[in-house]
């Protein structure tokens, strides 16, 4: 199996936030390292830097290559010093691909405050670092990657014939879900399904027919929306007039990670999507491998689809 969205935290970058005076920050409580960004708080337990436990659960579940990458917070959540943050990170992925280069493959973020110094530090990414793809984050400190000055991206991308990760960030619905701990649960699902929404409306998947999209968490929930996003705008018209397609046509050139422990959802998706176009993957450490392996297996699907699924699709979107 190849899996396609998994995560570490680097410890040099935990410790610069324990000595930022403002978010993103860690800090100490109870013996505990805690992330805190706004209202979100997240407990960083000494497993979430351990490559060994990583290496230990990929091999429990039948994992062989994984997709590697931090997490939020991204550069862009550190202002001028996001450049520098973003190398420390790249640099952080690549130095674990190149210690094991038979289990894992990198995945870059970029400092999209700063769309020059982005460009840049992808082609290092790609041509030193053997990058195999880029984590886009959901919403850029509150901006949306669909918006104009962030076109250039895509358009890097499929130069590269690189692979682009949405992954969430901060949610933009933070108020509205951080009650009840709601902000993983619902928040970021939502982030999903704005971000990748939003590209659908924003014509990029026609100016960049090319581009390699991959939208974690089986789409947030768009597949289950996407009727009535093609209701309103294909009867009632309304939405952006320059789309070619419907928006569930726009979905279905997109592929979709099945992380999402629920049987009956990764059904739907494989209905809506085809077994082409869907991912396997875990979002270790914070899901274990073996429940989102066990989910796919337990609906019986066609023995090649599922084989799409756990590793072949990977293996020739990512050229592995």
């Amino acid at each position: 199996m190849i899996d396609c969205q998994s995560h570490l935290f680097c410890s040099e970058l935990v410790d610069i936030m324990r000595k930022r005076k403002s978010d993103p920050v860690v800090f100490s409580k109870d013996g505990e390292s805690i992330l805190k960004m706004g209202d979100w708080l997240r407990k960083i337990p000494p497993y979430y830097l351990d490559v060994d436990v990583k290496l230990e659960a990929m091999d429990a579940a039948g994992v062989e290559l994984t997709a590697l990458s931090i997490n939020d917070p991204g550069p862009e959540c550190f202002g001028v010093d996001g450049p520098a943050i973003a190398q420390i990170a790249n640099d952080f992925i690549a130095g674990i691909v190149a210690k094991y280069p038979q289990r894992f493959f990198g995945l870059c973020v970029l400092p999209l405050q700063d769309m020059r110094t982005s460009l840049a530090e992808l082609d290092r990414c790609v041509k030193q670092l053997k990058m195999k793809g880029i984590l886009l984050y959901t919403n850029l400190s509150g901006r949306y990657p669909d918006e104009p000055e962030f076109r250039q991206l895509f358009e890097r991308a499929v130069e590269l014939d690189l692979p682009i990760l949405l992954h969430p960030a901060k949610p933009v619905t933070i108020e509205q879900v951080k009650a009840y701990e709601m902000t993983s649960s619902l928040g970021n699902m939502f982030d999903d399904t704005i971000a990748l929404t939003r590209i659908i409306m924003s014509g990029i998947l026609d100016e960049f027919p090319k581009l390699k999209l991959v939208c974690p968490h089986l789409g947030g929930t768009l597949p289950y929306f996407i009727g009535r996003l093609d209701h309103q705008t294909q009867v009632l018209k309304r939405g952006p007039k320059n789309l070619t397609r419907s928006p569930s046509e726009y979905l279905r050139q997109v592929w979709l990670d099945i992380v999402s422990p629920h049987p009956l959802a990764m059904k739907y998706a494989y209905d809506f999507m085809g077994a082409e176009k869907l991912l396997y993957a875990s979002d270790h450490p914070w899901v274990s491998p073996i429940l989102i392996r066990d989910c796919l297996s337990s609906l019986n699907l066609p023995r090649p689809d599922e084989m799409r699924i756990f590793r072949e699709n990977a293996r020739l979107l990512f050229h592995l």
